[in-house]
């Protein structure tokens, strides 16, 4: 950032601080309606400097386009009806004007790698909010990297709290991302639970507009078996739905290791959503692979997507269907391809 820049906001929010230091020196009893007023055209004045230049809780940070959204993933998400079918309403509903939540909106993301998860969350933090995951509103929590030690369950329990309430308390429209919630150590997220259930906080914090998802490898390879079983029996593919699956996910979330085992989230049943994204086939990768092609504004080149399929793609031993990494390492392999 440039000095000039630096002093603009400075300037900014010396302003702000003026105006704000006289509405405290206004006598005690002359504040009543006339302190309420000047307040109001605080939030007016802030709304129409500060926060038309730099990130606010407000409307224009967090436009929160869902449409953007739908057509995003109608785009450029392959083979995950499921996750668009459920997603969309969800997020519509959450944000929605009429809104009356009472609690969070907490999701549960589950499938094998490289099947959407980050993408799909990714895609979410950009079309709810202006600066996307630069957002000082979108917090992102990677199981390994933030969480690695099972000896520090408690004190990790502690800082997601204090986080998750301080994040809270700057914008109630915050959301929060668990990546790799199957590498994190189980009991990590009981804590979590009161924030994400419904309940009133003395402090004022409100948790009601905020939005919580959990991705986790768990049982990918259960949606896998239950997929091919299903195909193998008859069911299309595109035929399949949530209720498919949602009771697989939530019992093997539940006692297979990771953050999600055992804990008071799911005991209690405050996820709201338990979505599958399900394993990957020849086409839809085929389709990743165009995509990348796309990215780089080149028509796609045959020759180069079938080397990669051939040398490339390995397919699951029970049923030979599903690519085992799905689209995860297809970007490196176009690039590579290309130069």
């Amino acid at each position: 950032m440039s000095f000039f820049n630096v002093l603009h906001k400075s300037c900014i929010l010396c302003l702000i601080l003026v105006c704000l230091a006289a509405v405290e020196a206004i006598e005690p009893l002359t504040m009543g309606a006339a302190a309420i007023g000047i307040g109001a055209g605080l939030t007016y004045f802030k709304g129409q400097t500060y926060c038309r230049f730099y990130e606010c809780c407000d409307d224009r940070s967090i436009p929160g386009n869902i449409q953007a959204l739908k057509d995003s993933l109608e785009r450029t998400l392959f083979g995950q009806h499921i996750v668009t079918q459920h997603i969309i309403p969800a997020l519509t509903a959450h944000f929605s004007a009429q809104s009356r939540s009472r609690k969070p909106l907490v999701m549960s993301f589950h499938g094998q790698p490289g099947t959407g998860k980050n993408f799909v969350a990714e895609q979410i933090a950009n079309a709810l909010y202006l600066e996307g995951l630069k957002s000082g509103y979108v917090t992102k929590y990677l199981g390994q990297a933030d969480f690695p030690m099972e000896s520090k369950v408690d004190y990790y329990k502690d800082r997601i709290t204090r986080e998750v309430r301080r994040s809270l308390a700057s914008c109630p429209r915050s959301l929060f991302i668990f990546d790799e919630v199957d590498k994190m150590p189980s009991g990590v997220f009981n804590t979590l639970t009161s924030l994400v259930d419904y309940n009133f906080f003395d402090d004022g914090t409100d948790n009601t507009k905020a939005i919580f998802i959990f991705l986790s490898n768990t049982a990918g390879a259960h949606i896998a078996d239950h997929l091919g079983n299903l195909m193998k029996g008859g069911k299309l593919r595109e035929d399949t739905r949530l209720s498919d699956f949602e009771p697989l996910l939530k019992k093997a979330a539940f006692n297979m290791d990771g953050g999600l085992k055992k804990t008071t989230l799911i005991e209690k049943h405050v996820i709201d959503h338990y979505i599958p994204f399900l394993p990957l086939e020849k086409a839809h990768v085929i389709k990743c692979l165009e995509a990348e092609f796309d990215r780089w504004d080149m028509p796609p080149r045959k020759s180069i997507i079938e080397d990669i399929l051939a040398t490339s793609i390995s397919y699951d031993r029970n049923h030979g269907l599903f690519a085992i990494s799905g689209c995860k390492t297809l970007e490196k392999k176009v690039s590579m391809a290309l130069y």
